[in-house]
Formats: C-alpha cells, structure tokens, sequence
C-alpha cells in the first residue's frame, strides 16, 4: 500500500485513451493512491499519450520539462508516461526526460503499480513495452469518471492497414472480448446506477471475427436490449467497409440503442481512398447512410474527415465537398493531414505545402457548419429527452443553464426552469423540453421543462460518487439475456 500517496492523470487522444486511463485510476487506487485535490501537489504523475496528432511529442516533452522543477523539489514525486506515444518512443522518453522514473506501453497498462514500486526500490527509471497484448484491460478495476455515462471496451487493435494510421503497429492485431464478458461488464456499470454505455473498439463491426461470429455485433447491439436499467447504448467507431444491413436492423429495433452514427469517411475522393487503403468508395459510404435514414429516419450522423493526405488535387478535395453535402452530417471531426513516421502515407510524394492544407480545411469547416446549422434549425420547436451532464456547457454557469445529450447525440443547453422540476436539476438526471434556437454547433431550448425525472446516477453525481468496477473475465462464449437489474427503465425509442 502507498500511504495515501496522491496521484493525478493527464489524457491526450482518443476515447480508447481516456477508458484505459479509467482502468489506471481504478489499479491505482487499489494499490492505496488517492486522487489529487486541484490545487495540490501530486505524488505521482502519469501521462497516458496520444501518437497519432502532429506534434504529440512535442507537446508531451514540452509538457515533462515544466514538471521538471517540481522533481527537482521533490525527488520522492514520480513520472509516469504511458499510451501510444510510449510505445512508439520507447526508451527515448527517458534519454530526453531522464527525470521521468517509469514507461510502459499500450499493450501493459495493468503493469503501472508494480513498475512505479521497482523504480523507487531500484531509484532508476524502469521502462516495460511489450510487443503483444497479454491481459485484456477489461480484467483491470475501473475508476469511472462519469456517474452516468460509461465506456465498454468491446475490442482492442486493428486488423486495418490505413495508410495514415499508426493506431495498428502500436496497439497491435484486434482482440475480441467474449459477448459475455460485455454484457457482464455493462450490468456492473447499470447497478452502479450508470444510464448510458457506448461500446468501443477501433472497428466496432469487426467484432466477432476472432471468435467466429460475423454477426456478433448486432447480436451485442441486441443483446444490450434486454439490460432492464440500461436506457442508452451508443457505440463507435464502425468501419464503411465492415458495415452491415444486420447492424442496421438492430439499431432499428433494439429501443435503447441510440439513433446516432458516427461513420469515418476520411475522404470523398475515390482515388484518396485508394491512397489510403480505405477499403469502400464514397458511393458505397452514401448508400450506408441512405439505409440507416430509411430504417432510423432521425438518425444524426457524424464522421471524420481528412484534409491534404498526399497527392490530394483540387478535384479530390471537391469530391469531398460533394459527399459532404449529400451526406448532410449533423457534425464532422475534421483533420488535417499529419505525416507521422512510421506510416506508409509518410513516405508518399506530394506531400502538400502547409498553405493549401489550411486553404482547402477553412472551406471544409465552413461547409460542415453550414450543414449542420441548417440541420439543426430543423429541430426547432421538438421535444427532446436529455441526460443532463456536467461538465459540456462551458458557458452554463454565466447564462444560467445547464446543458444534456439528446438521444441522437446533440449537445443541448436548457433552462432548469419549471413545475416539473422536483427538487434540484443535476447531472446523470433526466428531463424533457422543446428546442428553442438552433446553431451550428449545439441547441437551445430556453422553455420550461416538460418533465424531469430524478435517477440514482443524480443521487451518486451529488454525493460525489463515482462508479467502481472489478475486472470482468468470464470467457462467456454465447449471448443470452443478463439478468435484470433494479433500475429505473427507459430507452432510446427509435
């Protein structure tokens, strides 16, 4: 045990990032650290890195060297970077941060204990990268961050080969977890009260694949379905390619699997695609979409998108333009075109001047705004159901209100006002009202509410509780119904 030690973590990158720093809070905690107050010196700092953004190490090297000083103040406070960036860099980060005292890698974040426990015995930097995973994080205790809102990890890796991707060279070939390791993880979560989960995986519907399942998928979309107490299931991120007409049918007919899709594009152009070994063409994208809207007709649907990848013309650039009109996203992640060695797109010719990236990104970003203030205007004058959340409206505190996700993913700032209210308004509590004003970014609904129910993730966020799950490894090999949970039902209602 650590005596109380305090700990802080700092995340960069993806949602996968942000679950496995979960997983590293909650191994901390076990072991006797205690979180950090916000003012406080921590004991133990760790990193958890993102490699795939330009200038990822940059920043975190910048990042390591304003703790410096506080090392020097304390030789007893320890460093700690793990992630991606980690298992690119390896032993690297200790020879340009020699005051940084443990590196682990994507592939053992359950060994952050034991390696800090060595440095300080040995008084030398330990660094561990292994090359395969060899425990799931999903065996690893959880501190949750959201007493609402939950990341189920249903795979980890990738068994695609984009181009300008490092994601698969550092977090290695896609592995499956079993359905019923899933589904036992996502009913500790609703007995803790949590109303929400979004199943994760760099390829969601690959999942099944190693276990021989190609329907595995919409079977764990459906079998989400029969959780009593689960009000909301989302999940991301699916691959065009892998996309299939069984998947559809259970978003459409499981009542609280969210109508939202987020679906990478990356680009338009045919040719780009082709560059990228992104295995569809933009007409079949549009032809996911068509049959997700004639199945889910208020579906909202966001993606990402790239701009400048090598050899990108003029033409494909507009061929982007042009699917993004007849997509009509409700938003897009939009990126420019980072070179990251290690990558086949890296060593392509045509690498484009830094100008014409930032050029063709302006207009981009202007044209997804447009679409999706347009989008949102529609919605003005509906009701929506919101789980309130904290945290998403940074302006909330100076104009009053509080802000929720509607079922379909939209970020909505409302008005806590009205006879419905009982008691208080709180995060993880759910209320009804009608959209106001539309902008191209989020929603507005300054009416009264039409009905707020209080719920136990609202009793858990005001007695500032967090979620707490064990590790799950069942190695269930079959779907089945879970057992119902004792918690306030709701859904989706497709």
């Amino acid at each position: 045990m650590n005596g109380g030690k305090t700990y802080q973590i700092r995340t960069f990158g993806c949602q996968m990032n942000v679950h496995d720093s979960e997983r590293l809070a909650g191994q901390l905690e076990e072991a006797g650290y205690v979180p950090a107050g916000a003012d406080d010196a921590p004991d133990l700092v760790v990193f958890n890195t993102c490699a795939v953004r330009e200038n990822a190490d940059n920043k975190l090297y910048g990042t390591l060297g304003h703790l410096r000083p506080a090392k020097d103040a304390n030789p007893d406070m320890q460093i700690a970077v793990g992630g991606c960036l980690a298992q690119k860099d390896r032993g690297e980060i200790v020879k340009r941060a020699p005051w940084v005292d443990v590196v682990f890698g994507t592939h053992n974040i359950g060994a952050l204990p034991v390696l800090l426990e060595r440095a300080r015995h040995n008084a030398e930097a330990e660094v561990e990268i292994l090359e395969s995973l060899e425990t799931f994080p999903s065996t690893l205790p959880a501190r949750r961050e959201s007493a609402y809102s939950g990341w189920v990890s249903i795979s980890v890796g990738c068994n695609n080969t984009c181009t300008f991707c490092i994601v698969p060279s550092l977090r290695g070939k896609e592995r499956d977890r079993r359905p019923g390791e899933v589904l036992a993880e996502v009913e500790a979560l609703v007995a803790e009260g949590v109303l929400e989960v979004t199943l994760l995986g760099q390829n969601v519907n690959s999942y099944g694949v190693e276990f021989g399942e190609r329907d595995a998928f919409s079977k764990l979309l459906r079998a989400c379905g029969g959780i009593d107490g689960l009000e909301r299931v989302r999940f991301t991120s699916p691959h065009p390619a892998a996309f299939t007409d069984d998947v559809i049918d259970a978003m459409a007919e499981t009542p609280n699997v969210c109508p939202q899709l987020h679906m990478p594009l990356q680009s338009g152009s045919d040719r780009i695609l082709r560059e990228m070994r992104r295995s569809y063409r933009s007409s079949r994208f549009l032809s996911i979409l068509d049959k997700v809207r004639d199945r889910i007709p208020d579906a909202a649907i966001t993606t990402d998108i790239i701009v400048g990848f090598p050899g990108e013309t003029e033409k494909d650039f507009q061929a982007t333009l042009d699917v993004v009109r007849e997509a009509r996203f409700s938003s897009a992640f939009t990126f420019q075109y980072s070179r990251r060695p290690g990558t086949p797109a890296a060593e392509l010719p045509d690498q484009l001047p830094k100008q014409v990236v930032q050029e063709r990104y302006d207009r981009l970003v202007e044209l997804v705004n447009e679409i999706a203030w347009d989008e949102n205007k529609k919605l003005v004058g509906r009701k929506v159901e919101l789980l309130v959340a904290e945290g998403e409206g940074r302006k909330d505190t100076e104009t009053r209100r509080m802000s929720g996700r509607a079922r379909d993913g939209r970020l909505v700032h409302f008005t806590p006002t009205g006879a419905a209210i009982e008691g208080s308004v709180r995060p993880g509590d759910v209320v009804e009202t009608v959209v106001t004003y539309g902008a191209p970014h989020h929603l507005v609904a300054d009416g009264d509410l039409l009905s707020h129910r209080r719920t136990r993730a609202g009793d858990n966020v005001e007695a500032g509780r967090r979620p707490r799950t064990d590790g799950v490894s069942l190695g269930l090999p079959s779907f089945g119904r879970p057992a119902p949970q004792p918690v306030a039902t709701g859904g989706c209602g497709l």
